[in-house]
């Protein structure tokens, strides 16, 4: 029987070096390498063999491919050129602990399973709890608490199950039942796309929920909102669910939490908060203006793998009674049964998820918490704020460039003053530079440019050149 070639202890010590050398040498170069992939289609799959390798590789090989055959195919979200879409930050403690993480190979669904990864999470999310501001009701010292999960994607589809079996008294989950068609879930048009999903996932289908049309800010309107609850309460249906959002994708826009709020509580909807973009800000006194209103929350998350120096994926998810979330997710066959689970004294967070099984995603948090401190975030965010406001200072004095939506903290979103073509035209002209990276959006019919700052290698000098550049190409 022929050897297997596992690695020794010797070995992956020798290559992890390897490795944790490539990845510094790759975050300290990175700022010089295009920002954006320049490969075609077919590129990066034409260069890996179409049949896996008969015998093992030497080591070296592989490490040779990560040049070759990654790298091509990489656009660099690590960059301090990166201005698109969002922040992906990777720091350097992040990236540890989950090194760290993947090398425990802990599967953490039950407390039994490991009450190291269970017991964190929760202080983690508590921590967390308090950063934000976000008050005693989502504590797991009282009735609610906190749960890592995978995006805020998954958070929604996690919330809308638990308002859902609330408004049917469990008649609308696995159970009692179906999912009722009377159902009714409200957003604003400016929302991310992941709610109309999870409607979709549930069964109470994508027809069932309402985009409630925003202000000149692109915040939702409560009128609106409240309107649309009367006519489908006279129309015999059912609301049960509301999600605001505190920094929309496109725009970067706050929905008044505080007036939607008393509207779900007149009717008894649920009432959840997508901070996932800017929840960050809120670690600062000063920025918890974004979020006024979310300790009445149901339900509430953030996303530290964007701007708060975690490495994807890592989301927070903090419900105010975890009852609710729990009994609509819990099943317990007799192979998960333990003495621990039984005594009802410790938490089982694969009751807090969709999958069974989890990663040990909680080391990120810790380790980021403790290397930054409290004060470490909030000093980047302040810096990434005053970079952003000094940007939109520049923007106002240009007459080629207006601003399409407000920009208090680290978005804004402009446009060519001769139209859409043009701006479109700035845009990619800049991108095809290699030197940067900026998405756009759609705001009222007009093409804009989306700035993004929150990469935590950026600096003021990057922010100015890239205005710098898009200044040249508006006028050439």
């Amino acid at each position: 029987m022929a050897d297997i070639p596992h690695m020794d202890p010797e070995s992956f010590r020798r290559h992890g070096h390897e490795v944790i050398d490539w990845l510094a040498d790759y975050l300290s170069d990175v700022e010089s390498r295009p920002v954006m992939s320049t490969v075609e289609p077919g590129d990066v799959s034409g260069m890996i063999p179409s049949h896996p390798p008969e015998s093992g590789e030497a080591f070296s090989s592989i490490m040779s491919d990560l040049d070759k055959v990654v790298m091509p195919g990489i656009t660099h979200w690590q960059s301090p050129n990166w201005f698109s879409y969002f922040p992906s930050n990777s720091s350097g403690p992040s990236i540890l602990a989950d090194l760290v993480s993947s090398g425990l190979g802990v599967q953490g669904m039950l407390w039994s399973t490991s009450p190291a990864c269970t017991e964190i999470e929760t202080r983690m999310l508590d921590w967390m709890a308090e950063l934000l501001g976000l008050g005693d009701r989502f504590l797991s010292t009282g009735t609610g608490g906190g749960v890592i999960q995978d995006t805020a994607s998954s958070a929604v589809v996690c919330a809308m199950i638990a308002a859902r079996d609330r408004a049917t008294d469990g008649k609308g989950s696995s159970h009692g039942g179906s999912a009722h068609e009377t159902l009714v879930a409200y957003t604003s048009t400016q929302a991310h796309s992941s709610i109309e999903k999870a409607a979709g996932i549930l069964g109470i289908g994508r027809t069932n929920l309402r985009l409630i049309e925003v202000d000149e800010t692109y915040a939702m309107c409560p009128v609106a909102l409240g309107k649309a609850i009367e006519a489908d309460l006279a129309a015999g249906l059912r609301p049960f669910f509301v999600s605001t959002t505190v920094g929309t994708t496109a725009s970067g826009a706050f929905d008044p939490l505080e007036q939607i709020h008393d509207i779900c509580r007149e009717h008894g909807l649920w009432f959840h908060v997508d901070a996932a973009m800017f929840g960050t800000a809120a670690c600062c006194e000063e920025y918890r203006w974004i979020q006024a209103g979310c300790q009445a929350a149901d339900s509430y998350t953030m996303n530290p793998h964007k701007w708060m120096l975690v490495n994807f994926d890592c989301n927070c998810l903090w419900v105010a009674d975890r009852s609710e979330l729990i009994n609509s997710l819990s099943i317990l066959p007799d192979y998960l049964r333990n003495q621990a689970t039984t005594s009802g004294a410790v938490i089982d967070y694969r009751d807090w998820q969709i999958p069974l099984g989890r990663r040990f995603r909680a080391l990120k948090l810790w380790f980021v918490l403790r290397h930054y401190g409290a004060e470490g975030i909030r000093s980047m965010v302040r810096d990434h704020v005053a970079m952003m406001q000094e940007l939109v200072g520049w923007i106002r004095e240009d007459g080629n460039f207006e601003l399409m939506a407000p920009a208090p903290l680290t978005l804004a979103c402009f446009s060519h003053v001769d139209g859409n073509e043009r701006t479109r035209a700035i845009m990619e002209a800049a991108n095809a530079t290699g030197k940067v990276a900026f998405s756009h959006a759609t705001l009222d019919g007009r093409y804009v440019i989306r700035f993004s700052i929150g990469q935590w290698r950026t600096s003021r000098a990057h922010v100015k050149a890239a205005w710098e550049l898009l200044q040249s190409l508006s006028v050439s």
